[in-house]
């Protein structure tokens, strides 16, 4: 089993490298914009991207998740079929989406709330999901086929164009909110032209109107389901907007993008994790090897949290050539970025609970589960934001987080039922609650000033109380023996 767990390791790991490296390039412009960009001109950013992920949902129409399903099963059709049904059918769908919303940009810009001058935003946004929608079934089979690496290398270079671009436009040309789009538009464009030769050997003209019926049977669920997960996602900014101002908005996003690191995580094991599943469905010790992925995936997001929220004031405040990591006018939303955090601790449960749906092909349960997570996500935005303003909008997030975890779990053990190592579960939970409680009020709520000395104390009392409680295994101590044993020897 360890030997299945050390290559999603390993496949995470270099999904992992790349992937931060890039995030961070692409988080560095979080500051940049804090910088450059008054709040409320961050607020129409941040508005307009969570516009653009909605509508990622329409032009996508589950079709990546599909053809996950389909290619690695190969159950109807031939390899290129596989790749090309799907691939033809996103690339007709989204030119004649973005072309539509092209042409009749002045009143999309109307009804989005940026008046009729917003109009050359929506065709940048236009082409960007165009652009991104194509990319997608490529993206797909790259992790499908193990290349982790000429994966994260394509990603890595639309977000160096991306962030190079925005440096140019913003810094150089003063093009503003204009600029940020025009940079992703590049972006977009220039990472579909990186995947074509990639793709090439798989791409035909041979598209299978059988097979295309059963993606759309497996991936349309994914609609409603997919707006009500973007719903968790990124509602709240539209409501903020609704209930506050641009410059609230824009406070709230720069913020919000600072809880990163486990989104970050999160994301990069998805990356590696959904092929892994699939591939090992049929194994005997399925059900095991998830429930032990489940184990060590929960622990390593809890440690992150902790660490992240003992130094995110002494990150935040750093000082490059003279100015702070963030400006100061953006640090009134602090103490948001824990609980943005936890509510991503819950996005990472619901990957993990993902393989009985999948593999029992319980789709049609996404949209309840999505659905009566986004309509507490509105609910509790509408009632807390009044009160608490953009912490009412994070516990929202985490609200609504948690409601969409507990959901997927009902749905994938009543199919596909896991034996979940519950007692090594609760106690690692437990650990957490002491630590983390300490880091938040260390963080929070302490009047003296606290050194290095007790940061240090609760970021390694986490791990070391968990090695000295008997949490691991004898074999999984004999494996951090060896791990040590040849980083010493290195």
């Amino acid at each position: 089993m360890l030997d299945k767990i050390k290559r999603l390791g390993a496949e995470t790991i270099v999904y992992g490298i790349m992937t931060v490296i890039g995030r961070f390039l692409t988080f560095l412009l979080v500051p940049f914009y804090t910088h450059i960009l008054e709040p409320g001109e961050y607020g129409i950013v941040a508005y307009l991207f969570s516009l653009i992920a909605f509508s990622t949902i329409f032009f996508s129409y589950g079709m990546e998740s599909a053809y996950f399903k389909y290619a690695s099963t190969q159950e109807i059709g031939t390899q290129k079929e596989n790749f090309s049904t799907p691939f033809l059918s996103l690339f007709i769908t989204s030119i004649l989406f973005s072309l539509l919303l092209s042409v009749f940009n002045g009143e999309v810009s109307s009804i989005a709330g940026f008046g009729e001058s917003g109009g050359r935003l929506i065709v940048f946004a236009a082409w960007i999901l165009c652009f991104d929608t194509m990319a997608l079934v490529p993206f797909a089979s790259l992790r499908l086929r193990h290349k982790p690496g000429l994966f994260t290398a394509i990603k890595l270079a639309n977000i160096i164009i991306n962030v190079t671009l925005n440096v140019v436009f913003l810094a150089f040309l003063g093009m503003g909110v204009e600029g940020v789009f025009l940079a992703g538009l590049i972006a977009s464009g220039s990472t579909l032209l990186l995947l074509i030769p990639v793709s090439w050997k798989f791409l035909g003209l041979t598209f299978s109107p059988e097979l295309w019926k059963s993606l759309l049977k497996f991936g349309i669920p994914y609609v409603p389901a997919g707006v009500a997960a973007i719903a968790l996602q990124v509602i709240d900014r539209p409501l903020l907007r609704m209930l506050t101002d641009d410059a609230t908005v824009g406070i709230y996003q720069a913020n919000y993008r600072l809880g990163i690191v486990i989104m970050l995580l999160v994301t990069t094991f998805d990356y590696a994790y959904r092929p892994f599943f699939l591939n090992n469905a049929n194994q005997p010790d399925a059900k095991t090897l998830y429930a032990r992925v489940s184990t060590y995936f929960y622990t390593l997001m809890l440690f992150v949290w902790i660490i992240v929220t003992v130094f995110i004031h002494d990150i935040v405040q750093l000082e490059i050539s003279g100015r702070h990591l963030i400006h100061p006018d953006y640090w009134g939303g602090l103490p948001i970025i824990p609980v943005v955090m936890f509510a991503y601790v819950f996005t990472g449960w619901i990957t993990l609970l993902m393989p009985g749906i999948f593999i029992e092909k319980k789709t049609q349960y996404l949209p309840v589960i999505s659905g009566a997570a986004a309509a507490v996500n509105i609910i509790v935005n509408l009632v807390f934001i009044p009160i608490y303003g953009i912490m009412g909008a994070a516990l929202a997030t985490l609200v609504s987080y948690i409601v969409s975890a507990v959901g997927t779990y009902w749905i994938s053990q009543r199919f596909y039922p896991v034996q979940y190592e519950i007692k090594r579960l609760m106690k690692v939970t437990s650990f957490f609650v002491l630590f983390g409680g300490g880091a938040y009020y260390l963080l929070f709520f302490s009047t003296i000033e606290t050194g290095f000395l007790l940061k240090l104390i609760i970021v390694t009392g986490f791990p070391i109380l968990l090695i000295i409680s008997g949490f691991l295994t004898n074999e999984e101590l004999r494996a951090l023996k060896n791990a040590a044993g040849r980083l010493t020897k290195q």
